[in-house]
């Protein structure tokens, strides 16, 4: 049978979500009936939200697809600025937890109408008058619209225990703003053909509830109740990689200095070797016998040119911190300034600092595992070490498999 509706009316949903979400850039948010995690696997990559979070009374539904929501190997190779948790709950919409009062967007998609009407009104308590978001989204089957819908009998699925005509909906939710402060604008998905759209509607009806007094409302009520709840069972966190973390800022910062380094020294040793670059001849011989070569190199950059200096002894090629921070545009973002590259490359163990902890030291020769003389080489040098890392909201109504 032709699908009715492209693309498909949870996908139609899911893209109302996403939409509200690039336009109001909540930081957290909750979906309510999580289930399979597919709405919170394409949220994660809004770059906004800095909480997601998921409920659904189905424990051993979330457990067999939270995974999802793990973070993959790119996202440790390059992580961003941007900050993000995701945590999954097992538990009840009808029953308080202080965990997951106070977000910018709660989401219930397809949830409402698996509920008995007496706990609908506990859905509304929970929601509106003790978690209190500053924005709720709340999409539920529109029963005008049945007759349009080809197999259907009753209601959509067998676990729903009521349907909404349009005027029933409209009538909960305006009591909702009524007791908890909310307004609310009407709307949907899943259109009727156009001579039908007055008279049947949508096929899922969706509320937008917005709160009176937005974030400042929102966290006044949050703190007139200060006693812990804890009713849900935590089954998932994850916070992903963030350049924000000052641990997992140095690893990237030692990583792309050791590259940078690198690289800038194999491109002066080649001059040096050829003889194209503008000195490589000896200055000096060292205590240690190994002759120390001094050579500029000469470094474009945006809008000027700036000539730098690598130090090369028998072990070891000097790149100067300045050299890396001004041509190496990555360090420069990471680090910021060279004395905060200075301070986050100290002490880190696979980063070899001079006295002055002013360049990185980068072995150019093949060592000699048995040589007994490694330190002392480097001392003899004038270098040393620096010292040493549910309840179901979105699942498939049984007719549309059919539609």
């Amino acid at each position: 049978m032709a699908t009715m509706f492209s693309p498909a009316l949870h996908r139609q949903r899911h893209q109302f979500v996403i939409d509200f979400v690039n336009l109001n850039k909540p930081k957290k948010v909750l979906d309510l009936g999580c289930s399979e995690c597919r709405l919170l696997k394409t949220l994660k990559f809004h770059r906004d939200i800095e909480l997601l979070a998921g409920l659904d009374i189905n424990g051993a539904k979330v457990k067999k697809h939270m995974h999802k929501l793990a973070p993959v190997s790119t996202d440790y190779l390059q992580p961003s600025y941007d900050q993000l948790r995701i945590e999954l709950y097992q538990g009840s919409v009808t029953q308080k937890d202080s965990r997951l009062r106070g977000f910018d967007l709660v989401t219930s998609i397809e949830l409402i109408e698996h509920l008995s009407l007496a706990d609908v009104e506990l859905f509304s308590a929970v929601v509106f008058g003790y978690m209190t978001p500053v924005a709720v989204i709340v999409s539920t089957p529109n029963s005008e619209f049945n007759l349009l819908l080809p197999g259907v009998s009753g209601f959509r699925h067998i676990d729903h225990k009521f349907e909404w005509t349009r005027a029933e909906f409209r009538s909960w939710a305006l009591k909702v703003c009524l007791d908890y402060g909310y307004e609310v604008e009407f709307t949907g998905v899943g259109q009727a053909p156009q001579e039908q759209q007055d008279s049947v509607g949508f096929c899922s009806q969706i509320g937008v509830f917005q709160r009176l007094g937005g974030r400042n409302g929102s966290n006044a009520l949050l703190d007139d109740e200060a006693e812990d709840v804890f009713s849900y069972t935590l089954l998932y966190s994850v916070n992903y990689p963030s350049l924000r973390d000052n641990n997992m800022l140095r690893k990237v910062l030692v990583s792309e200095v050791l590259g940078s380094a690198a690289n800038l020294m194999s491109r002066w040793l080649e001059e040096k070797t050829t003889g194209n670059g503008d000195g490589a001849v000896p200055l000096c011989q060292t205590e240690g016998g190994g002759e120390e070569f001094l050579s500029e190199l000469c470094m474009e950059m945006e809008e000027q040119q700036t000539v730098f200096s690598l130090v090369c002894t028998r072990r070891y090629v000097s790149v100067p911190l300045a050299v890396l921070w001004s041509c190496c545009p990555k360090v420069s973002e990471l680090s910021g300034s060279v004395g905060n590259l200075r301070h986050l490359l100290m002490g880190n163990p696979d980063i070899k600092l001079n006295q002055d902890s002013s360049a990185v030291l980068i072995t150019h020769q093949e060592q000699d595992q048995e040589e007994e003389g490694v330190d002392s080489d480097v001392e003899e040098s004038g270098y040393a070490e620096a010292s040493h890392y549910s309840h179901n909201a979105e699942q498939e109504e049984e007719w549309e498999a059919n539609v």
